[in-house]
């Protein structure tokens, strides 16, 4: 067998083979995408029967064919294959196990994959629980999926084949990007893809509807939990690339409105929009229009996402710095998928009848306004993140758009958004009346503005935006926890509390949501306006005051890593002559990458975060040390954490998954012509 393969040329080795029936694979699957995106919309169209089924399995063998391919391209970066060439990129031999497995996703072509892998698996769901669906609406959402799939696959094959081979493989590879080799972005790729590709459930339900020709109640209840599974693992996604961005890069931030960062917050923002629209559908069975829209430009901006991250024409800290040209391939798909769905739904528009009514006070208005907020703060979002290369094409002007603008920007209709969200949570549906549904809020409006008018008189400094943010926060919070109990109707106190208990998963997954969104507000509102910051130069040995705290420099030594060399500080922190933690910054560098990288160290306590790094050498023999104090820095992470559980409360409750409770009309055979 050996001089077989030695005379073809072929190498003996087994995980070379591997490799190649991956990238085998990842061909057939685009030959079946191709395949299952006409078959079932002809069968469909036709009433063919027996050809509408043949999307269920085609959908399930692309996703085995496609997660083969991942798996082995996964195989060849875990035995180290440097014959092919990204392996060659993005790992080295004495990297971690669990940086080399995310060094598969680490780069513009693994990512690829791994979101081609993530498209069909969502399309294999819609296909396994699904079943409840009307055979022509599933035939057509998943026909949609394989198209999508389908354009993603070959620019993943014609443009960035991750199975490329090298003809003189080298002995080692060059490592990952050091910034990469981090368990924050280990678990933050995949969520947030799975996030991105989850709208594109939303698309294919809204494409498949508008070719039907109809949207109803029904319709409504199906896209909801992949709207909500899709704004879960966004959630998940963008709260870890934040705490990464906070203890990784050592600029002691959690957000800096990269092109990056915004790139997953626009669609983010637009699938809460979607998720409370289609609410709006399936109880009253208005804003049909409106929701459509909403599911094209939220998938509409996953896509702008991916051109952003990996067009190369706008500079971020974590894009993939690619060539413009696979851009205009990414753009060519933005403008097939969006153009095409954007020229059905006005083709569709009159159809899209609404059938409820409702006054100006209801909870359709208040979800209204919601939307409203929510989609233009997402569409203030783009223009700041595309202005600067739209001044430099249209007026050859180099121009840069930073955080002041995002903060000044976004933050008013986030202000309004949690102002209204209590009341709108508990009006009733079609006609309501504000002054009956504020009477049990007043206490709480009132509480809530007594609350930040003591913090006001309270603070050291002048800056109302923590008064104003706290007192945001304690009224979403306390009104969701009345919008709880006001489900539970009226009696004695035993009573009620055992009708809360048993209120719907979907209910408590609401209040819990909302109640993470004010703990974030007040969070984000603190570190803003009461963090403090020094930055000076410590001989070792040396001690220094910051806030209540005494820190003392006690060493600096060299310490080797698994594949880089760090320069550790040792830093002692007190409090009133107590201990209160050692501290261990570092700055690592990477001999086989070239980079170096600057490890925080950070004290995590409830109430504040000790955050300290460590800077270069000085001539003096002393060392740059900066220290923070940030108040409140884990109800970030913690009002994050609440709003996605809240999310899959929702999820789990029995109404609200895949086609649960929706239309229950027997799937009768179609006969073929």
């Amino acid at each position: 067998m050996q001089r077989l393969f030695a005379k073809f040329g072929i190498c003996d080795k087994p995980y070379f083979m591997i490799v190649e029936l991956g990238h085998f694979a990842l061909i057939l699957a685009f030959a079946v995408a191709l395949v299952q995106a006409v078959i079932p919309l002809v069968g469909a169209h036709k009433g063919w029967r027996d050809w509408m089924v043949i999307a269920n399995p085609m959908a399930t063998t692309q996703f085995l064919l496609v997660a083969f391919s991942y798996a082995a391209l996964t195989y060849a970066f875990i035995v180290s294959d440097f014959s092919v060439k990204l392996v060659v990129d993005n790992s080295h031999t004495l990297k971690p196990l669990i940086y080399k497995i995310s060094g598969v996703w680490g780069n513009h072509e693994g990512s690829l994959l791994l979101w081609v892998l993530t498209l069909t698996l969502f399309g294999a769901c819609a296909a396994w629980f699904g079943g409840n669906l009307p055979a022509t609406l599933q035939a057509r959402v998943l026909a949609v999926q394989s198209a999508i799939t389908a354009a993603f696959i070959a620019f993943t094959v014609f443009t960035s084949n991750p199975f490329t081979r090298l003809a003189a493989p080298p002995f080692d590879g060059t490592d990952l990007n050091p910034l990469l080799q981090d368990p924050g972005l280990a678990f933050h790729p995949p969520f947030l893809y799975l996030g991105y590709v989850g709208l594109s459930m939303s698309f294919s339900f809204a494409i498949a509807a508008l070719i039907e020709g109809r949207v109803d109640a029904a319709w409504g209840r199906w896209v909801r939990p992949w709207t909500l599974a899709a704004w879960v693992f966004l959630t998940i996604g963008i709260a870890t690339g934040s705490w990464w961005a906070y203890y990784e890069l050592g600029w002691g931030g959690f957000w800096f409105w990269d092109p990056v960062e915004n790139a997953s917050l626009m669609p983010w923002l637009f699938a809460a929009a979607l998720l409370h629209s289609a609410i709006v559908v399936e109880k009253r069975e208005t804003l049909k229009s409106w929701t459509i829209l909403l599911a094209i430009l939220g998938f509409g901006f996953s896509l702008m996402g991916t051109f952003i991250v990996r067009s190369g024409l706008l500079t971020s800290v974590h894009a993939f710095a690619m060539d413009p040209e696979r851009g205009v391939f990414i753009l060519m798909i933005l403008a097939a998928f969006m153009g095409g769905a954007l020229t059905l739904f006005a083709f569709r528009a009159p159809v899209l009848e609404a059938k409820g009514v409702f006054s100006t006070v209801s909870r359709e208005s208040a979800l209204v306004i919601n939307n409203v907020l929510l989609a233009v703060s997402s569409f203030v979002i783009f223009i700041g993140t595309m202005w600067p290369l739209f001044a430099e094409m249209l007026f050859d002007r180099v121009l840069s758009v930073g955080p002041p603008f995002f903060n000044m920007a976004f933050t008013p209709f986030m202000v309004a958004l949690a102002m209204v969200l209590p009341i709108g949570a508990m009006l009733p549906w079609k006609r309501g009346n504000l002054t009956r549904t504020m009477r049990p809020l007043w206490g709480l409006a009132v509480f809530s503005v007594a609350m930040g008018a003591l913090t006001w008189a309270l603070q050291t400094g002048n800056s109302p935006l923590v008064p104003i943010g706290l007192a945001l926060a304690v009224w979403v919070v306390l009104g969701s926890m009345a919008d709880l109990w006001s489900r539970t109707g009226r009696g004695d106190l035993g009573g009620r509390m055992r009708r809360l208990t048993r209120l719907p998963r979907a209910d408590w997954g609401k209040a819990t949501a909302h109640a993470g969104l004010g703990v974030s507000v007040f969070a984000v509102a603190s570190l803003m306006g009461w963090e403090t910051e020094d930055i000076r130069v410590v001989q070792i040995g040396e001690s220094y005051q910051k806030g209540a705290y005494t820190l003392t420099l006690q060493s600096v030594d060299r310490v080797q890593g698994p594949n880089y060399v760090s320069t550790m500080g040792v830093i002692e922190a007190t409090r009133d002559g107590r201990h209160v933690a050692t501290l261990r910054p570092e700055k690592r560098f990477y001999p086989v990458a070239g980079m170096p990288t600057t490890q925080a160290a950070i004290d995590y306590r409830i109430m504040r975060d000790l955050y300290v790094t460590l800077g270069d050498p000085q001539d003096d023999g002393g060392w740059a040390v900066r220290t923070y104090i940030k108040p409140f820095a884990n109800w970030l992470w913690f009002g994050c954490f609440l709003m996605a559980l809240g999310g899959i409360f929702s999820l789990s409750d029995r109404r609200y998954r895949v086609a649960a409770g929706a239309s229950k009309e027997p799937r009768a055979a179609v006969p073929a012509e």
